[in-house]
């Protein structure tokens, strides 16, 4: 065998190898949004069975992102000394018990504590994933690579929605997280099979990567951090909205029984999915022929952010249940143009601090997860109508595009050794 024979063997091992660790972390993600998705489409029934008011119900929807929100920064600590493989597995397998046992719970505070126990496992899964991007994939793939996973993260919900409800409908809202609970633990196998562990490390190894690697401290201290931590923040505000309240809006202002929900609430989700693959690419290829990633990927993430403010406002207004979904499709679409690129810019600008700079992005940013189930929830209560909850929404995007614009520097990797 010749020298280039050998090396277009090696390129093919890895490109495979590529493939198959994108495969699994699109499914992982994917199962993800389906877990932390299903009790949206269950709350109905779970509110009349626990006779919960509406603040509780906010609670319960956002009791979440409490644990999830605050455990991203040691999660992005880990998987930046340790074996990502392992500390991802890790997470994995917390969530997936933390699913199982929602379905076996017999009051609302344990409702609440197994909410809490999904949150910890499940803030692995955002740090572990960018290193590994970082570590695999080159700048030109990222955004289409980002925007596979990001396409799972929408997938998850639609299918909570569309078959968690039909689900629910037929067996009860228990058997929904213990089907997803026993069915999730699969997908640990061809991990721990497929996936290689990092290479032990010698010491003197061990010594250069620390020196080359910033600190939490020194990432938490750089301006282009907090401006996409707040970009993130606006986004993570307006899609945990979606995610939580949406299935609860038809219903109740449109007047949409279980199964019309169940199908219609999927639409905007598939259609976010569909968009955020076709804009990831877009990036690609516009940085592909010459375009910077700053342009290439700045345009489309806040252009699509400032679309999708607008038609969520509109979607709010009218009173026709097909022109609501179909304002919410292009707005989720819009949506699907900012989330393709918005990970590829942090992978980018984070470098060797990837795993760090996500775990706080990630922190801030669903922090908005905390915040507009609460606000919904509270605003609903007060005033007996969802449009102040949709108009903040919009509010809060605006101020994410203010904060790219003039907190986020040029989109190339940062030179920690030089930051102060």
């Amino acid at each position: 065998m010749t020298t280039n024979d050998h090396v277009k063997d090696q390129n093919a091992i890895e490109r495979h190898a590529r493939l198959a660790l994108l495969a699994l972390l699109v499914v992982s993600i994917l199962v993800n949004y389906i877990d932390r998705g299903a009790l949206s489409v269950a709350v109905p029934d779970i509110e009349v069975e626990f006779s919960m008011t509406p603040s509780q119900k906010g609670l319960l929807l956002s009791v979440f992102f409490w644990t999830y929100a605050l455990m991203q920064l040691p999660a992005g600590w880990l998987v930046d000394r340790l074996d990502v493989k392992y500390v991802y597995a890790g997470g994995y397998l917390i969530w997936t018990i933390a699913t199982a046992m929602t379905g076996f719970v017999n009051g609302f505070a344990a409702l609440l504590a197994a909410r809490l126990l999904l949150g910890v496992g499940e803030s692995a899964a955002y740090p572990a994933i960018s290193r590994l991007i970082v570590e695999s994939f080159p700048e030109q793939q990222r955004g289409l690579v980002n925007s596979l996973i990001d396409a799972g993260t929408k997938i998850g919900p639609a299918l909570s929605i569309l078959a968690g409800g039909l689900l629910v409908d037929q067996f009860g809202w228990r058997a929904l997280f213990i089907g997803l609970g026993v069915g999730g633990f699969l997908w640990l196998l061809p991990w721990m099979h497929y996936v290689p562990s990092r290479p032990r490390q010698s010491h003197t190894t061990k010594n250069e990567q620390t020196k080359n690697s910033p600190t939490i401290r020194r990432v938490a201290m750089n301006r282009s951090v907090w401006g996409t931590s707040l970009g993130m923040f606006a986004l993570g505000y307006v899609w945990y909205f979606l995610l939580t309240w949406l299935p609860s809006y038809l219903m109740d202002a449109h007047g949409l029984n279980l199964k019309e929900t169940a199908v219609l609430a999927a639409l905007p989700f598939l259609a976010m999915a569909a968009s955020t693959v076709f804009w990831g690419w877009a990036a690609d290829r516009l940085i592909k022929h010459g375009r910077s990633p700053t342009f290439a990927r700045k345009l489309i993430a806040l252009g699509g952010f400032a679309i999708a403010a607008v038609l969520l406002v509109a979607a709010s207004r009218v009173a026709s249940s097909t022109s609501c979904i179909l304002l919410l499709i292009g707005a989720c679409c819009a949506l699907g143009m900012f989330t393709a690129n918005v990970w590829a810019m942090t992978q980018t600008m984070a470098g060797p601090a990837a795993g760090s700079w996500t775990g706080i992005q990630n922190c801030i940013g669903n922090m908005g997860g905390v915040v507009s189930p609460l606000v919904a929830g509270w605003s609903v209560e007060q005033t007996g109508s969802y449009n102040t909850a949709f108009y903040a929404a919009a509010c809060v995007m605006t101020l994410g595009i203010i904060a790219y614009l003039v907190l986020v520097g040029p989109i190339k990797e940062i030179d920690w050794q030089s930051e102060i």
